[in-house]
């Protein structure tokens, strides 16, 4: 097999016209952009679940041009209790609402071994209105050299985790329903309700010309009886 990463991108090389293929007044029309953040998280909450102990610092940094989005996102806590995680991604989006993307999970150790320490999620949001309806599939990768050195295709991860959410927002409040199997519930074989989340958001005046995004959220976690609140600031 070849290396899965590698795959990706030719794919989306092929599916989405390349900047040099676009002619004079496409190029008028698509917006070339890159910015880069900073997010700070009381904890660290994502679907359900809780990662290491401790504030988390979440950067970011983001190319695109026209829907076309590549970008790293990261997260490390102040604890000695940390939860690694740095992560790599492409997504495009439609003008009908539909967004679909692949990430590359990474989470520490040796960045060259694809099949251990390389999770691939391909994903699909809809958003319609207030509505989004979120699909994620997350597998192990793998490459040629895996297989040719004899890991078993168990290792590597050819059954993933599913993961289907629904969202909506009330105004400045926002309720979502998540659901999934594997690493998002406690028995490996389930399918069931692992997150139940309130959030809401507001900006908080610094000065006249600046303000402070303030976002803080509820989460329940049914499938393993995880409560968490949470709060963070976005730079």
């Amino acid at each position: 097999m070849k290396n899965f990463r590698t795959l990706l991108l030719i794919f989306f090389a092929f599916t989405f016209p390349a900047p040099a293929a676009i002619n004079a007044q496409d190029k008028e029309e698509s917006l070339t952009s890159i910015d880069t953040g900073l997010d700070i998280y009381s904890s660290y909450v994502w679907r359900g679940s809780k990662f290491g102990s401790g504030p988390a610092f979440q950067p970011w940094v983001e190319g695109g041009i026209g829907a076309l989005a590549i970008g790293a996102w990261g997260s490390v806590n102040s604890s000695t209790d940390e939860s690694f995680e740095m992560d790599l991604y492409i997504s495009y989006g439609f003008d009908f609402g539909l967004s679909i993307a692949v990430t590359d999970y990474y989470f520490g150790g040796d960045y060259t071994i694809t099949h251990l320490n390389h999770y691939i999620e391909p994903s699909l949001v809809f958003e319609i209105g207030d509505l989004s309806l979120t699909a994620a599939y997350m597998f192990l990768a793998a490459t040629e050299a895996d297989e040719e050195a004899g890991t078993e295709a168990t290792d590597y991860g050819e059954e993933g985790d599913m993961y289907f959410e629904a969202g909506y927002a009330f105004g400045a409040l926002e309720v979502a329903i998540g659901a999934g199997d594997g690493q998002y519930v406690s028995e490996d074989d389930d399918f069931m309700i692992c997150n139940l989340t309130v959030g809401t958001s507001k900006e908080i005046e610094i000065t006249d010309r600046f303000f402070l995004p303030l976002s803080g959220a509820v989460t329940f976690n049914p499938s393993t009886g995880g409560f968490f609140i949470y709060a963070g600031i976005s730079f």
